[in-house]
């Protein structure tokens, strides 16, 4: 899944403007470059800047949509006896031409454009239209008198009249810099601005596209900027904002926090921000973290505070939220810095105090907001971007290895070279033999205690040893080393870099890049000795001199890797220069050279050490990372968890992994730890609206309590989910396709799993518990599957059609080796969602959808507990798109009106579709359908019978139920003739509807819509249809039956350890050829399963562990004794039904 691209701003020293996107690796000057800046302050929309003539200027993107605003005013006319309608009112009355209160005068020749930024569209027209629906000719509407209530249609009493004039007006300057020009009073104009910082788009209710814009001007005073938001970009006027001194610097962010400093050296905090007050109440100080040195610089994000001290260091803010802006104490972070910047997701960037190279602090997240270490931007500039040869790389890499391929570099270099080179080529092999390699060059930096050669770009702290508040501290020495190291690969510069308006304490020429940052990306430490040339202000292999930089709009998602980071293609023009002379044949070569010699000196390096024994038994690999974890103590409640996966491979090939939850409790840091081959299954589950999946163990299946944890994103679950799964499988030696008695599963969000049976799951008299059976995912997305026990796999998507298993395994977010390379297909389905209108009866008005303080939401889910309106209702998932409007379902049960609405007395309640005198309430559903598309190995079967449910049986027996709840019968199927030849109509259980048939070897099953489960009898091979049904359970979502007659089904309302449980698995027991419906429920894994089917598990239990069955008890055609044992195999799943539903319990 592609990244969306956002971009980073910066500034360099010389007052350009270049942006760097997410996506992207080389930085792109600004369009507009005749300006020259001194701070800019981003967001997604736009960005803010101040020039070096100190003025405010906007840059907004351009979009498909233009920026508009609309200019209105009214026409107002009184009726005249004489004339009728004129333009004559009464001194009374309001203007001739007036805003919509008529207490403004607002003629057409007094609106002017507010900037030269701005354009009209059109001249003025009247607005024919009242709303929404369209009016006389004119466009005039009328009233008694003025102000009163206007209609569209004149009446005998209709003594006023107005109509409104509109025109539009569109915003112009976009993807150029905007000057922001000022129409205060000239007394009251700003001084020339010295810092800018815009931020609050997401404080509470805030309007869509409202900024707030702060500025800070050369005598210290504080502005803000009025009424930016999207349809006026520019904002109207500025407002000075008092404060307790001279302010130097200011900083926003996108909620309600807004700190600056003082000249002094403190800080102020602004509280009271919100909706209806964005410029605050009031100020709070905060004293600088050193004494000796106050604040010189200050940024803030959603909850996060850093600052800059006059010496320079970097300091981190605790305890920083809405409720305490000014935070708790100060935590010195590693590095010297000239500036930081906070932008979306708190992340952060600083530039560095001595190279002014721009700096990512890596490893922030929700959980450790200080992050983890900095680290180099070494992106060039979009000027310097050239294409490198295959060539370079081989050039670079001879030095690695024997004299034989340096020397025939030398060959090739001089060879090829021309004339006018020969000075500056001759050096090039001396350089490149006498560079070391990178091992020899780390053994001495340690013996010499240089640390430029060896010392590494990038420091790895473990995530398991750290938390929030010591992470900084766990790092520093090696942070410290990293920017030391960078300091000192620094050349001294041979001239003085041009003059700039912008104050710099210094300003040096360095290096492309330090020889620090090749060890990490290409291990290349020779190619920073080529020579460099000089281009306009910069060399053409220099990075960039940076005065300020903005992340604001900067998004950066934290699963998909940046390519800051890695040296762009064409290191220095002169490298680039050499590879140009390399001829294909010489590519080759040296290719095929190198790897005769990389195998030889493995074989050689092997052989001394044949005869040693094996040092390390197993090898580990880990990966770790940050969830979310419902906890198993009050209050229950997600909490934020460091997640490692630890898998071990054996001497004997074999994987077993160890999954780790770390996660604090009063301040104490614990874990809890799940072997993967106790895991029985991982799954997908809905809970609170988050991206979480469930691992459920024998243990905690047994207590309905499963290990939930959640994802930030979809993308982040999926790949958790596929990487436990593949472990899982790895653990148990479970690979390939499903087995032909297989054992299929559909969730209740439609996905499929399956089971490898084992001859013990159905022996008697100890069977194995099913709470150990273990499910893995395949992919796909289907409503129900059925399968037989000869590998035939059917299923039935939300959108009633039929899919066939292909024999594939995989699809869908299982990819790579844990999927089959064939019988993949693109598989689609369907899916309504649902949502009420609500509306309670007025008195006055009727039916209207103001409810009561205590009713449900207007427009909501079935329950009428959630919100849900037709613009914020989304589809499943970001993999669903919507294919179709919203419309009213007439198919609600319960019937509906003409017109959808269901009747009630009160909500919640029973709904019908009639209107009675004590119904005060009514709702309709709305539906929108909408489809998935993933590759699966389901392969899509046309058909036109409008069933809802179908089940084969051993002996090619087909029974069928339709949409309307009959039941059918499907004649004269055999493997000859798998179609058969007609239906026959099979007569339902008395004023039932079926839903769902499942046949067995002998035996025939149904369900109804009302959860009861029925026994067909009466069947022989002579009268396959058979004769009557007999009850067997309640409180049954759905069933399956085995090609051995055994029972499985989704049962509601079992009882578990925290209550009661929805959609949990049981097995019928005590299944036998004289007693075919069984006798009692047998519990296993619950919450949240939608489907089961047993229709391919065949297996048998060993002949010598089924006990002596007792003589059976003699038949009775009638009387007692037949009522009594059709009393006791009816085993209903009923429980009290006063006993409270477990809240906590994974609920579908």
């Amino acid at each position: 899944m592609a990244m969306s691209s956002s971009l980073l701003w910066a500034v360099d020293i010389f007052g350009r403007v270049y942006t760097l996107s997410t996506v992207g690796q080389y930085w792109e000057l600004c369009k507009d470059t005749q300006l020259e800046f001194k701070r800019v302050s981003a967001v997604k929309q736009c960005c803010w800047g101040i020039a070096c003539d100190h003025q405010v200027y906007t840059y907004v993107f351009s979009g498909d949509v233009p920026i508009r605003y609309q200019e209105e005013t009214y026409e107002n006319q009184r009726w005249n006896p004489v004339g009728g309608f004129c333009e004559k009112l009464m001194p009374s009355d309001r203007w001739q031409w007036s805003d919509v209160s008529g207490l403004k005068h607002q003629q057409l020749d007094s609106f002017t454009l507010p900037s030269p930024h701005w354009e009209w569209e059109s001249d003025w027209y009247v607005d024919e239209n009242i709303g929404g629906e369209p009016t006389e000719k004119g466009g005039w509407t009328y009233a008694i008198d003025f102000p009163s209530t206007y209609t569209k249609d004149k009446k005998w009493n209709s003594c006023v009249r107005r109509r409104r004039w509109i025109r539009y007006r569109r915003y112009k300057s976009r993807d150029v810099w905007a000057k922001i020009t000022s129409h205060d009073d000239p007394e009251r104009l700003p001084d020339p601005f010295n810092d800018i910082s815009i931020g609050g788009w997401e404080i509470t209710d805030e309007p869509l596209g409202r900024l707030s814009v702060w500025a800070v001007s050369l005598q210290g005073r504080v502005w803000y900027r009025e009424n930016v938001c999207h349809h006026n970009p520019e904002g109207s006027t500025w407002s000075l904002i008092s404060t307790p001194g001279e302010v130097a610097q200011i900083s926003c962010g996108s909620y309600d926090l807004l700190w600056a400093t003082l000249w002094e050296g403190q800080a102020i905090v602004r509280e009271g921000i919100d909706r209806n007050n964005p410029q605050g109440i009031s100020w709070s100080t905060v004293e600088s973290p050193s004494s000796d040195n106050g604040i010189m610089h200050v940024s803030v994000g959603v909850d996060v505070v850093w600052c800059i001290t006059k010496d320079r260091k970097v300091w981190f803010r605790r305890g920083v939220n809405s409720h305490n802006p000014c935070g708790t104490s100060w935590i010195e972070m590693v590095g010297e810095m000239m500036m930081v910047n906070v932008g979306l997701n708190n992340q952060v960037w600083g530039i560095g105090c001595d190279d002014r190279t721009i700096y990512f602090r890596q490893g922030v997240t929700p959980s450790e907001l200080s992050g983890k270490m900095w680290k180099a931007i070494v992106c060039g500039r979009e000027s310097d971007r050239s294409q490198t040869g295959s060539s370079t790389s081989l050039l670079s890499a001879g030095c690695f290895f024997t004299d034989d391929i340096q020397n025939q570099t030398n060959t090739v270099i001089q060879g090829d070279a021309d004339t006018s080179s020969d000075t500056e080529l001759s050096s090039i092999p001396t350089n490149l033999s006498s560079t070391p390699p990178m091992g020899a060059a780390a053994s001495s930096a340690s013996s010499t205690g240089s640390q430029a050669a060896g010392a590494p770009a990038s420091v790895t702290v473990d995530p398991l040893d750290s938390d929030q508040g010591e992470a900084p501290a766990a790092s520093a020495s090696d942070e410290k080393a990293h920017l030391e190291s960078r300091k000192s690969t620094n050349p001294t510069p041979s001239t003085e870099l041009q003059w700039t308006n912008i104050d710099l304490k210094e300003a040096h020429r360095h290096a492309v890049l330090s020889v620090s940052t090749f060890t990490e990306t290409s291990s290349l430490s020779s190619l920073g000795m080529f020579s460099v040339g000089a281009e306009e202000q910069y060399g053409a292999d220099e990075h960039p001199l940076w005065a300020w930089v903005s992340g604001g709009g900067c998004l950066v998602d934290l699963h998909s890797p940046l390519k800051w980071f890695a040296v762009p293609s064409g290191l220095s023009s002169s490298v680039q220069s050499l590879s140009l002379s390399i001829t294909p044949a010489q590519t080759a070569a040296w290719r095929k050279q190198i790897f005769q010699q990389l195998s030889e000196r493995t074989k050689r390096e092997l052989e001394n050490f044949r005869h040693y024994e094996q040092a390390v038994e197993q090898s580990v690999w880990v990966k770790t990372g940050m969830l979310q974890w419902w906890r198993n103590w009050k209050p229950h409640k997600w909490m934020d968890v460091r997640v490692a996966l630890e898998q071990f491979t054996g001497s004997d090939g074999m994987r077993d992994s160890i999954l780790f939850i770390y996660y604090m409790y009063h301040e104490e840091k614990k874990y809890i730890h799940v072997f993967l081959n106790e895991v029985t299954i991982i799954a997908e589950v809905l809970k609170e609206g988050k991206h979480s999946f469930a691992l459920y163990t024998p243990e905690r299946t047994k207590q309905r309590w499963p290990i939930c944890l959640a994802a930030t994103t979809e993308q982040e679950m999926h790949d958790w989910l596929s990487l436990l799964t593949m472990s899982c499988c790895e653990s148990r030696r479970i690979q390939g396709p499903p087995s032909h008695h297989a054992i299929w599963s559909v969730s209740c969000k439609g996905d499929i799993f399956v089971s490898e049976p084992s001859p013990e799951l159905e022996a008697e008299p100890h069977p194995m518990p099913c709470d150990q059976m273990f499910w893995r995912q395949v992919g796909g997305h289907l409503r129900l599957v059925e399968c037989n026990n000869r590998g035939i796999v059917w299923g039935i998507g939300y959108d009633h059609t039929v899919w066939v298993h292909t024999g594939g395994y995989g699809g869908g977010f299982i990819q790579g080796l844990a999927s089959s390379a064939d019988n993949i297909y693109t598989q689609s389905d369907v899916k309504c969602v649902y949502i009420y209108e609500n509306q309670r009866w007025n008195p006055v008005t009727g039916y209207s959808s103001r409810g009561l303080p205590t009713d449900r939401y207007m427009w909501s889910d079935a329950s009428g507990l959630q919100e849900c309106t037709k613009a914020n209702t989304k589809p499943p998932s970001p993999q669903w798109s919507w294919v179709s409007d919203w419309y009213i379902d007439f198919s609600t049960s319960g019937g509906t009106d003409r017109e959808g609405w269901q009747y009630a007395a009160d909500f919640p309640a029973s709904y019908h579709g009639h209107k009675t005198m004590k119904d005060f309430v009514r709702r309709r559903r709305w539906a929108r359908s909408s489809l998935i598309c993933q590759g699966t190995s389901w392969l899509h079967v046309g058909t036109d019978q409008p069933f809802v449910s179908i089940s084969v049986g051993a002996f090619f027996q087909v029974w069928a139920v339709a949409r309307d709840g009959s039941a059918f019968y499907r004649g004269s199927v055999s493997p000859k003739k798998p179609a058969g030849d007609c239906w026959y109509h099979i007569p339902s259980p008395q004023k039932q509807k079926l839903k769902q048939v499942s046949v067995g070897r002998t035996s025939v099953f149904v369900l109804d819509k009302n959860g009861n489960l029925w026994y067909r009898q009466g069947i022989t091979p002579s009268y396959p249809q058979g004769s009557a049904w007999d009850h067997v359970s309640n409180n049954i979502r759905k069933m399956s039956v085995g090609p051995l007659d055994q029972v499985w089904v989704i049962a509601d309302k079992v009882q578990g350890s925290h209550g009661l449980s929805c959609g949990t698995v049981c097995h019928r027991t005590g299944v036998q050829p004289m007693e075919p419906k069984g006798l009692a429920w047998d519990y296993g894994i619950g919450g949240g399963w939608e489907h089961v089917t047993v229709r391919g598990n065949a297996s048998q239990a060993p002949r010598g562990t089924v006990p002596s069955e007792s003589p059976p008890e003699p038949m009775e055609s009638e009387g007692s004794g037949r009522k009594g044992q059709a009393e006791r195999s009816r085993t209903p799943l009923m429980v009290s039904e006063r006993q409270e539903v477990d809240s906590n319990a994974v609920n579908c």
